[in-house]
């Protein structure tokens, strides 16, 4: 690749912006609001399994009836495959949207969605409502990375982008760490349905943050002009004419094949741990937080490594893939996970995937903004999204079913265990060295 094919803005950088980790601040809690409402249901999934439940009333006065979910596996599989569905239909206009409205006015917006979705599990008495329920939440939470990504691509240089989606991403472990800790407090103590409302007042709380403290770079003053960034006018490119550049179909590909796996650590793992273990609502919280704290750290560690491969003397998209490289090799081992005896062994491994994903997750998804510009990048990641959403779409069934028949994790474990080093290989092949998209061109470049 000569100089030529490189955009000017890799040529002459411009200085850091100051206020940019603010921004991914209110980036990590978003992610983290996000990813405590998805992961609710699937805490509560024992107790709705295959039982009568008594609907207390939620506070002094409301009528209380009875009723039965019986959430099978199976059930449970079409649930899942319900939410990923609508996050697939849903991120094909989120990108989009973010890009033609801008961050400031687009988060906040589908953050408000899927919360009012999350909320509204509250309601539920049938299985089919759940669904409906879990449908409307993918449809919202669809718009959350592509904002944050584009977010990011607006406020950070390109050597910084992978650490900060790393620390935002971290949000997810943090939600997730979050769920197991507070969602089973709250429905021993005032029921599950009260386990589906205790984020709206932090959403809101977020949405005003956001509204308030965002602006695009370049309506940002800064007392140093050299920190002052001029917004480039972007360039005119239909949505679809994106699709004939190889680099989309190889971000799109790598989500497709890694991200039902995250689905399914995030979805499964509280029944894995109870199906396999016994571990009921009080005693499944340790091993999912241990889980959960250490895909965290591995978000942010997986974020900073492509810096640290470049200090060695890589190239920055050769650092990139060599930091891929080394988290699909650690989600290897969890190969094993599905035959295990021992909890915290399970737990080890669980722990180490979980870690790699995030970390594989930060530097996937800095690809788009290293191939594309900024302008979009929002569009790009929502076709990454979409793959992903429907490779979960068509795992999270299948995996109900197997396990509905067999009752065995071993093949779930074995494709997660093999996905990232295809997903990288396929990769690497359709984008060579990560080499940015003429979007001149009418051809796949």
């Amino acid at each position: 690749m000569n100089a030529s094919e490189e955009p000017i803005e890799s040529l002459a950088e411009p200085p850091p912006l100051r206020g940019r980790w603010t921004i991914c601040a209110m980036l990590f809690v978003a992610t983290t609001i996000n990813y405590v409402d998805r992961q609710v249901l699937s805490i509560l999934k024992p107790i709705l399994h295959g039982q009568t439940i008594q609907l207390q009333p939620l506070f002094p006065g409301w009528p209380s009836f009875e009723t039965t979910i019986n959430v099978t596996d199976r059930e449970y599989g079409y649930i899942l495959a319900a939410f990923q569905v609508a996050y697939a239909l849903g991120v094909i206009f989120a990108g989009r949207f973010v890009d033609r409205v801008g961050c400031r006015k687009g988060y906040p917006i589908v953050t408000g969605l899927w919360s009012l979705a999350a909320m509204a599990h509250a309601l539920v008495r049938t299985v089919m409502g759940f669904g409906i329920a879990r449908f409307f939440l993918g449809l919202g939470e669809s718009g959350n990375f592509p904002a944050a990504i584009k977010a990011t691509a607006e406020w950070f240089p390109p050597k910084e982008r992978s650490l900060a989606t790393g620390i935002f991403n971290s949000g997810a472990g943090v939600g997730a760490i979050l769920a197991p800790l507070a969602v089973p407090w709250v429905a021993l103590h005032f029921g599950w349905r009260a386990a589906f409302l205790i984020t709206g007042i932090f959403s809101a709380i977020w949405i005003v943050w956001w509204s308030i403290r965002y602006r695009r770079p370049h309506e940002t003053m800064d007392q140093s002009r050299g920190h002052i960034v001029i917004a480039p006018p972007a360039s005119v490119v239909p949505w679809w004419s994106l699709l004939k550049h190889r680099q989309a179909w190889a971000f799109m590909v790598g989500k497709f094949l890694t991200d039902p796996v995250w689905w399914f650590f995030l979805f499964w793992l509280p029944q894995y741990f109870h199906s396999r273990f016994a571990l009921d609502l009080t005693h499944i919280g340790p091993p999912l937080v241990t889980v959960y704290v250490v895909s965290t750290i591995g978000s942010v560690y997986g974020g900073w490594l492509p810096r640290g491969y470049m200090r060695v003397g890589m190239q920055l998209k050769r650092a990139r893939l060599a930091a891929m490289l080394t988290c699909a090799c650690c989600v290897l081992p969890v190969l094993t996970a599905g035959s295990l005896s021992s909890e915290w062994i399970a737990v080890a491994l669980l722990s180490l995937a979980a870690a790699a994903h995030q970390g594989w997750s930060a530097n996937i998804f800095t690809t788009a903004s290293d191939m594309f510009p900024s302008e979009h990048v929002g569009t790009v990641v929502s076709f990454g999204q979409v793959a992903g959403a429907l490779g979960g779409a068509i795992f999270q069934p299948i995996a109900g079913n197997i396990l509905q028949l067999t009752h065995s994790y071993v093949p779930l474990f074995l494709y997660s265990g093999c996905a990232y080093l295809v997903a990288l290989l396929l990769l690497r092949t359709l984008a060579p060295g990560l080499k940015r998209a003429q979007l001149g061109t009418s051809g796949l470049s």
